[in-house]
């Protein structure tokens, strides 16, 4: 697992850290990925739930209230409350708690039951996780999918933020998925941040959480040094 940090634009601090699966090489999440088999999801999906625990709970510095990020693939979870069995086990194993834990799921991935997700996200949230949409705004169901149910963060995609201080139109559907999720009480978290123009276009938006190799990139089995914004 590699950690990437989350910042806090109010605050002036990182908020929490994503864990993000890599191969022993150093291979991206898309190329690990892609060598799981249906039949191996569910148990990848366990393990790197486990791992991100464990690492976290000996790198997340004593004292600091931060979170945890952890990806999760919606049509590997069979039934909501058995599969959580593992990632409670492990939180108490290693005395991590589960409010500092954020489930996310990613819009890329098509859920044909969204009726199977909305469960997915009661039972999380029941166990006092938080939950999260990712890549928002580039996927498959877009707002139809926020309109269906509500979590507690959505990440805008990249694809909406690259250049965003030059681009009035990308502006505009940032503004309006900013107005939605207020309306919603849903926190907004822009990633994909890689200058200073972009965060300061969508801190001006009103945004307060930030991701991106502007504030740190991902290491290895580690928690980065953080790039502190000065405004």
């Amino acid at each position: 697992m590699a950690f990437q940090p989350i910042y806090d634009a109010v605050a002036g601090r990182a908020w929490g850290y994503e864990a993000l699966v890599r191969g022993l090489s150093g291979e991206g999440a898309f190329e690990v990925l892609s060598k799981v088999s249906p039949e191996q999801k569910y148990r990848f999906d366990q393990d790197c739930r486990v791992k991100a625990i464990e690492l976290a709970s000996r790198l997340f510095p004593a004292g600091e209230d931060l979170m945890l990020s952890i990806n999760f693939m919606p049509n590997a979870v069979y039934e909501p409350a058995a599969c959580l069995r593992a990632t409670l086990l492990a939180a108490g194993r290693y005395g991590f708690p589960t409010s500092s834990i954020m489930f996310e799921f990613t819009e890329n991935e098509e859920v044909t039951d969204t009726a199977h997700l909305t469960n997915i996200i009661t039972e999380y949230r029941k166990r006092g996780f938080t939950t999260a949409i990712d890549d928002f705004g580039a996927g498959h169901a877009g707002l139809g999918l926020l309109a269906d149910f509500q979590p507690d963060l959505i990440k805008i995609d990249m694809r909406l933020v690259r250049g965003i201080d030059t681009s009035p139109a990308r502006q505009a559907v940032v503004a309006g998925i900013v107005g939605i999720s207020k309306e919603l009480g849903i926190t907004v978290l822009a990633e994909g941040i890689e200058s200073e123009a972009e965060f300061l276009a969508l801190k001006a938006k009103g945004i307060r959480l930030f991701q991106g190799y502007w504030f740190g990139r991902p290491a290895f089995e580690e928690l980065p040094q953080v790039r502190y914004a000065s405004v």
